[in-house]
C-alpha cells in the first residue's frame, strides 16, 4: 500500500496547488518551542500508568465486577486525561494574541493588550515546586503598567538545563510581540 504522505517528492504537490496545509493557517495557536524532556518523561509515565489501569480495568470486566470496572475506566481515562493536559500547558501565540495554558486554566491576551515582553534576572520556581533559585524568566506587562504572570522561566519543565533553548523561545515569543503589538487585528 503507497503511503504517499512519507515521500518526500508529494510532499509539497497540496502547496503547489493552492491549497493551504494545515500547520499553515496562520489563525492557528502556535507553541514557538518544544515541550521539554521533564515535561515529556512525566506525560510518559502517566500514560504508561494509564495503559496499566485499563488493562486492570479488563481485568476486572472479565471477572464480571462492572462497578469495579467502571470506577477503574473512570480513573485510567482522567489519568490519560491529565498526561495530554500536562503535554499542552505552555504558551502559545498566534496573530490575534498570546495565550497562557496552565494545567486547570488558560488565559488569553489580546496582542492589543500586551504593552511589554521581556526577559528578565529574577528569583523563579524550580520544576513549578514551591523551591526558588535565581533565574531568567520572560514577563509580559500589559499596557496600563499591570504585571502579568510570567511565561516562561529557565528552570521549568521546558527549559530545565536547557538555556539555548529558553533563549531561542523567549526570543520568539518577544519577535510576535513585537509584530502583532502594533497591527490591529
Amino acid at each position: 500500500m503507497p503511503l504517499p504522505f512519507l515521500t518526500a517528492d508529494g510532499a509539497f504537490d497540496a502547496h503547489d496547488t493552492g491549497e493551504t496545509l494545515p500547520y499553515e493557517d496562520p489563525d492557528r495557536w502556535r507553541r514557538p518551542y518544544r515541550p521539554g524532556p521533564w515535561r515529556v518523561a512525566i506525560a510518559a509515565v502517566l500514560l504508561l500508568l494509564g495503559s496499566f489501569m485499563l488493562f486492570a480495568t479488563v481485568i476486572i470486566v472479565a471477572a464480571g465486577t462492572w462497578t469495579g470496572a467502571l470506577g477503574g475506566l473512570l480513573a485510567s481515562l482522567a489519568v490519560v486525561g491529565s498526561a495530554l493536559r500536562l503535554l499542552r500547558t505552555g504558551v502559545w501565540v498566534s496573530p490575534k494574541g498570546l495565550r497562557v495554558a496552565g494545567f486547570f486554566t488558560t488565559r488569553s491576551i489580546p496582542w492589543s493588550q500586551v504593552g511589554e515582553v521581556r526577559t528578565v534576572q529574577q528569583p523563579v520556581r524550580w520544576l513549578g515546586l514551591p523551591r526558588t533559585v535565581q533565574g531568567q524568566a520572560l514577563t509580559v506587562a500589559a499596557r496600563g503598567g499591570a504585571e502579568l504572570p510570567v511565561l516562561l522561566t529557565d528552570h521549568n519543565a521546558d527549559f530545565l538545563s536547557r538555556t539555548e533553548a529558553f533563549d531561542r523561545a523567549a526570543g520568539s515569543v518577544e519577535a510576535w510581540a513585537d509584530e502583532y503589538r502594533a497591527v490591529p487585528v
